[in-house]
């Protein structure tokens, strides 16, 4: 047996504490074609059926995490419960499948070479040469299969970033090509990849998907099934052409046509049959057929609205949504659960100044301040929320936007004119938000923050009593800096009420105005909890609150609304 590579490969199979089938997707001929979005949808249409299924993110780049990224590289930060920064793409894992992920679903290069690195310094592997093959491949390996190997999923996707041919992505290939040797029929890769359209001709053209799965084949993968990106149908000539030169069945070539929405995509794959196929490739049988009636009325509400309302955004990154990708996809959701059309106005916080922030945001129905970090475009937040409060307009602050509430109140209504955050002002007279008290010893930046799931009790009679209707939540965190108890007093007697409060620091996790109809800020992130099935209280209490606030006057039509220019 020891000299028999079959044996050890029914071995490895025999020895495997689960029947966990794992899926792999990879990308070729450009980037940004929906990976994330195919496998949430893939994984969708198998929790429909009755599996357990997950998903994770391997990411190529050298960064530990995502958590130091600036937006404009890599969009919005994603957190979980457990406190991982992690890709946007978990978001949309969460948001399909209504779970929740945790440090093991996102995994980076960085990771697995700070592992390594970590163990050969420990001497782990005293006496050898530490190489990417076996050794980074090894870690791979584990990462991969450590989901499966709690026993609590049949199946786990894992969704390769970048594109087939990178430098970066050429260990995570190898691990695969390893992992499907290894675990034969318990394994398949999925390509996702583009057929392009060229209008001069009136064609579209398959040979760039060729090139890349050749690619792949260079690299020792066969894909078993074949996604093909297309802003048309593909017919069945051009499917069997590409089966016959990319060495797959022809039904295991499956068009992902151009969709309405996001929340499309499983209803189009499972007319395609991915799931079918992929089901069928893995020997694997499901307990039932695919229950997507939830999704369906979900899909149905969304894209049927009854009614709409104009909700502005305001923040330092619009020209970049991803930059706000869950928050844009909470809304979308409460908007689905009002059944109202929610039209999302960009507004950019540095071109809002004192003359011009009422033609802005006059024709709203209600403002959401978006989280961020650093000193730009503070002072276009802050009249923002100047307005909103005066305008008795619906409002929403999350994290700096809860910050910027914080201050407006100080400066305009206690009247401590220069009021302000210590991370904006370390001299200011009135740190009414201040560097929390465990931050204040740490000089590192990579995962240092306040990340991940804590508790928040509420205050009864309340508004966010109302909407909550809980005595204790959990939400998501992801700060420095925090709301300066040693003025709660002064901000209580004008009628700043903090609601929420954690009960082992005493941080102030959300604030509301008592004589405002809904004025609430949060310092936690509440985009982070909402779900297409399950949407965030918050957000759907929030845009109830903006349809009430419609009024029927030209004067607060959505014509009036002034969008700022994107920069």
């Amino acid at each position: 047996m020891d000299n028999n590579p079959l044996g050890i490969i029914l071995l490895t199979l025999q020895d495997m504490p689960d029947k966990t089938r794992y899926i792999f997707v990879t990308g070729g001929v450009t980037s940004s074609l929906g990976k994330g979005i195919i496998s949430a949808s893939l994984a969708k249409l198998l929790q429909a059926r009755g599996l357990t299924v997950t998903i994770q993110k391997l990411d190529p780049y050298i960064n530990v995490d995502p958590g130091t990224m600036n937006p404009y590289e890599h969009g919005e930060c994603y957190v979980t419960d457990d406190g991982a920064e992690t890709d946007l793409d978990l978001g949309h894992y969460e948001r399909f499948l209504n779970i929740t992920t945790s440090q093991a679903n996102n995994v980076t290069t960085g990771r697995i070479y700070k592992s390594v690195i970590d163990k050969e310094r420990e001497g782990n592997y005293l006496g050898k040469t530490v190489q990417v093959v076996p050794h980074i491949t090894d870690e791979i390996k584990h990462w991969v299969q450590l989901l499966g190997k709690t026993g609590k999923y049949e199946v786990v996707l894992s969704e390769i970033g970048g594109t087939v041919g990178d430098i970066e992505s050429l260990p995570f290939l190898e691990a695969v090509r390893q992992l499907k040797w290894e675990l034969g029929d318990h394994c398949l890769v999925i390509h996702l990849t583009l057929i392009p359209y060229l209008s001069a001709t009136g064609e579209l053209k398959t040979k760039p998907t060729q090139h890349s799965v050749k690619k792949l084949q260079e690299l020792g993968i066969q894909p078993d099934i074949l996604v093909c990106r297309c802003d048309r149908q593909v017919d069945s000539d051009i499917r069997r052409k590409i089966a016959l030169f990319c060495n797959v069945s022809p039904e295991a070539v499956i068009q992902s046509v151009d969709a309405d929405t996001i929340y499309d995509v499983p209803v189009l794959m499972k007319r395609e049959g991915l799931d079918t196929v992929v089901l069928e490739k893995l020997k694997l049988k499901s307990p039932s057929e695919p229950d997507m009636d939830s999704w369906l009325t979900f899909l149905k509400k969304l894209k049927n609205p009854k009614l709409s309302v104009e909700i502005g955004i305001v923040g330092k990154y619009v020209e970049l949504r991803d930059a706000y990708k869950s928050i844009a996809e909470s809304v979308n959701h409460a908007g689905a659960s009002n059944d109202c059309k929610v039209n999302i106005h960009w507004v950019h916080a540095e071109d809002i100044d004192g003359n011009n922030a009422g033609d802005i945001l006059s024709g709203l129905n209600g403002l959401i301040v978006a989280p961020g970090f650093g000193h730009r475009g503070i002072e276009g937040k802050l009249l923002s929320v100047r307005y909103a409060r005066e305008n008795r307009l619906p409002f929403l602050g999350i994290c700096l936007g809860m910050q910027c509430a914080v201050i407006e109140f100080a400066r305009n209504v206690l009247g401590l004119k220069n009021a302000d955050s210590t991370e904006m002002n370390p001299r200011t007279s009135f740190p009414v938000i201040d560097l929390m008290a465990e931050q204040k010893e740490i000089s590192t930046k990579g995962g240092t923050m306040r990340l991940g799931s804590y508790e928040c009790l509420i205050k009864k009679n309340s508004k966010t009593w109302e909407i909550f209707k809980l005595k204790t939540i959990n939400e998501r965190h992801r700060h420095r800096y925090e709301f300066n108890n040693h003025f709660t007093g002064e901000y209580e007697r004008a009628g700043m009420i903090c609601a929420g409060i954690n009960p082992e620091s005493g941080l102030v996790e959300i604030i509301e105005l008592s004589d405002h109809p809904w004025f609430i800020g949060v310092q936690f992130h509440p985009e982070y909890k909402s779900t297409a099935l399950k949407p965030h209280p918050l957000f759907v209490h929030f845009i109830k609150a903006s349809l009430e606030a419609r009024q029927p006057q030209v004067s607060r039509s959505a014509s009036k609304v002034k969008t700022l220019t994107v920069r």
